[in-house]
């Protein structure tokens, strides 16, 4: 794999433990003996492209990941950066930093830590390609959508299950980030999507999941241990 290019992985984390029912927020809760974060950014630090990781922690949490990388010996080697308000403000912060416009850049919650290597590596390859890869997984359910208390089907086969990473050439980046906070922002690609970029989508992984509640945190370890 011969490039020019530089990447990048920007890890958010900074959601809180409340719908586990939890003090503490899940991206720290023990996952086969770590916490969970440092699952994730491992998967990022060991793959092919070897992106330059970028955590966004709540201020608040920076002293507790500390002591967490002390107590479990944590050498990924990582830059923080403290999050904003909302999800758009967390990674508006940590482009800030990166100002190299040969970037090729990952997006991806810090609670999804089963993200398999495939998956990195397809979403940078077709950044490359494309200026955009958003990871996600085609609905294997039937879908319907509820509005004004009448439901309608809607047809699975157009439906897509969206997950991170979501990887972006630098200049698509910079130009949406560019924007104002919309409570319609829902992830990074509504952002690039509303400042006229058309999204690619990535084949996703069915294990890269978002750990959310606690049901998610014991699939995870089994699959830890089945070593799926």
């Amino acid at each position: 794999m011969k490039t020019n290019n530089h990447f990048y992985a920007v890890i958010v984390a900074g959601g809180s433990g409340k719908r586990m029912g939890n003090v503490i927020p899940k991206q720290f809760m023990l996952l086969n003996g770590i916490p969970v974060l440092m699952h994730t950014l491992n998967a990022f630090y060991t793959n092919e492209y070897q992106p330059q990781i970028i955590l966004v922690l709540p201020e608040s949490e920076d002293f507790f990941w500390q002591q967490l990388i002390a107590k479990h010996h944590f050498k990924v080697p990582h830059q923080i950066i403290y999050g904003g308000t909302e999800r758009f403000h967390s990674v508006k912060s940590a482009l800030s930093i990166i100002t190299d416009s040969n970037s090729i850049i990952a997006i991806h919650d810090g609670v999804r830590p089963l993200v398999s290597q495939k998956t990195i590596s397809n979403c940078f390859q077709s950044a490359l390609a494309k200026g955009n890869a958003i990871a996600a997984i085609p609905a294997k359910d039937s879908i319907r959508k509820v509005k004004n208390n009448q439901s309608e089907a809607l047809n699975r086969s157009e439906i897509y299950l969206v997950q991170t990473p979501q990887t972006f050439i630098f200049e698509q980046l910079r130009n949406a980030y560019k924007q104002e906070y919309s409570i319609n922002f829902t992830d990074d690609a509504s952002v690039v999507e509303k400042a006229g970029f058309p999204i690619h989508i990535e084949n996703g992984d069915e294990f890269n999941f978002k750990i959310t509640f606690k049901e998610d945190l014991i699939i995870a370890e089994a699959l830890l241990k089945s070593n799926i």
